[in-house]
């Protein structure tokens, strides 16, 4: 039998991991916001969730800053440069410290202000709004301080820390489940200080395990002026995405609380909640492959580089598409199985929402792609204007009289045009085979997508009903011809003998035992 690459055992090996780690946070997150949207009501879950979007509205600078402390040290790890590690590690510290400060002072003025200003918050919850608010803050911050580590730890492909992890993870979500039961006081903020308490455990068990196991996660102050400047340039340009995702999350949670109420807000925190489940599918798989993709740039191997990327693509659709095909067609019967309490535009918001999802999943091997080569400047400028479009255009849709769910439309459209973008960008940029691309990754997508559905859709318009059993066939049927598709039609001679081999391997492991 063909040895297996190093690389594909370690790929393979993270992907495992993750998803450990993935089931067991769905199963928990999944009890508990059915518990916690019981406990709070439909009002106090949506404050919640704008509240905490006007702190993540904050933070934007973040996610630009984390993506280039991960594509740094990725780099850095390909080449093998253990000095220049440690310059990175400390920098991207510095820098984090020093956005902390910044978001802090932003958060006690500009957005407390446009919380109680401009929110549609019932005004007997303003103050319980406000302690969630404060709570928030605390979070931003303390998560801040714990992303170089965290970007460490993918770096080094450590992905069984995050499933070890994730153990205490679930019995603190459980605990706080029973605590707000119990503690007779104002249960919104009560959820939010025992949110926080959880948090800050989970990044300091992150923090020390960095410390204790990677030499270059030890501060360092020093003046390579030349490090600054790149990481700066990089997460400036890079900015420009990080903010138009934001918009994209918390910028059109925020316009539906100014045009609706906080009901259509715990709606569309219902849909992150599935659409989150969903995106686990395969970010914990991009998660696994993102190192690899940077590694092959940085050594300049085209031919393993271009292969990978639109493996990643495929393998990435087909795993959204396996779970959220049954979640789109039997959405109304699924909420309220979880539930039991269905807020208006729930159903609509997670169908469209999935369906976002899907197309991102395509993107993202892309983005990483543009995030290795480092210049980022055409890249980010033209995507991230593109993106920066959802809420304005939102914005006049809802003026027009739009309904809660054209806002998603709207971001669908956005979604595919980026997608679009990308190709073109990078085929100028790193010279990527677009034709490649479209042949080898996105007409497999398209012919799987189409033949799939096609038994799903006839049992829901002919045979379809509410009851439990019908959830279940039309579900097995769902994932039986997503698998079956993906792997006649989906794949390559060579990935579907990679797949079989996989699974005599495990034949024989298990008979060992």
């Amino acid at each position: 039998m063909e040895k297996i690459s190093d690389n594909n055992k370690r790929v393979a090996k993270n992907t495992i991991m993750l998803y450990c780690r993935m089931f067991i946070m769905v199963l928990v997150t999944l009890y508990t916001s059915r518990v916690v949207l019981q406990t709070l009501g439909v009002d106090d879950y949506g404050i919640y969730n704008v509240v905490g979007g006007i702190v993540s509205m904050m933070g934007i600078v973040n996610s630009a800053l984390v993506i280039a402390t991960q594509r740094f040290i990725m780099y850095e790890l390909g080449k093998g440069n253990q000095e220049q590690l440690g310059k990175i590690f400390s920098s991207s510290f510095i820098c984090f410290s020093l956005l902390s400060v910044i978001i802090f002072i932003l958060a006690e003025t500009i957005g407390l202000w446009f919380l109680n200003s401009k929110m549609v918050i019932p005004a007997d919850r303003l103050i319980a709004a406000n302690w969630v608010y404060q709570f928030s803050i605390l979070a931003c911050l303390n998560t801040l301080l714990v992303n170089p580590y965290n970007a460490c730890i993918i770096a080094h492909e450590k992905m069984d820390v995050y499933a070890y992890v994730s153990i205490l993870e679930v019995v603190l979500k459980l605990i706080v489940v029973y605590l707000l039961l119990i503690i007779p006081y104002d249960r919104l903020i009560v959820y939010g200080a025992l949110i926080l308490f959880c948090q800050a455990l989970i990044t300091m068990v992150y923090r020390i395990y960095c410390i204790k196991h990677f030499n270059e996660c030890r501060v360092k102050f020093h003046k390579d002026m030349s490090l600054y400047k790149k990481m700066f340039s990089f997460t400036g340009w890079n900015l420009l995405g990080s903010l138009a995702n934001l918009l994209q999350t918390q910028g059109l949670n925020i316009l539906l609380n100014l045009f609706f109420s906080p009901a259509v807000n715990a709606s569309r925190g219902i849909a992150n909640q599935v659409n989150g489940t969903v995106s686990n599918f395969f970010n914990n798989f991009l998660t696994a492959v993102r190192p690899q993709i940077i590694k092959y740039y940085s050594i300049g191997d085209t031919e393993k580089l271009y292969k990978l990327i639109n493996r990643s693509s495929r393998f990435s659709y087909y795993l959204i598409l396996l779970v959220s095909m049954p979640i789109i067609i039997k959405a109304p019967f699924l909420l309220d199985l979880w539930l039991g309490i269905v807020p208006d535009y729930a159903v609509q918001f997670t169908r469209l929402i999935v369906v976002i999802t899907a197309v991102d999943a395509i993107s993202n091997p892309l983005m990483t792609l543009a995030q290795a080569n480092g210049n980022i400047k055409m890249y980010s400028i033209v995507t991230g204007s593109i993106l920066l479009t959802i809420v304005p255009i939102s914005y006049v849709v809802l003026r027009l009289g739009g309904s809660p769910s054209s806002v998603f439309v709207v971001a669908l459209f956005v979604a595919v045009s980026c997608l679009i973008s990308r190709m073109l960008i990078l085929k100028r940029i790193v010279n990527f085979d677009v034709l490649g691309f479209a042949k080898n990754a996105l007409a497999p997508i398209v012919l799987v997508t189409i033949i799939s559905s096609l038994l799903p859709l006839y049992m829901k318009i002919y045979f379809d009903n509410e009851s439990f059993k019908m959830f279940i066939v039309i579900s097995a049927i769902c994932l039986f011809s997503t698998m079956i598709s993906s792997f006649l039609l989906g794949m390559s001679k060579y990935e579907r003998g990679k797949v079989l081999g996989m699974i005599h391997i495990d034949r024989i492991l298990r008979k060992k035992k």
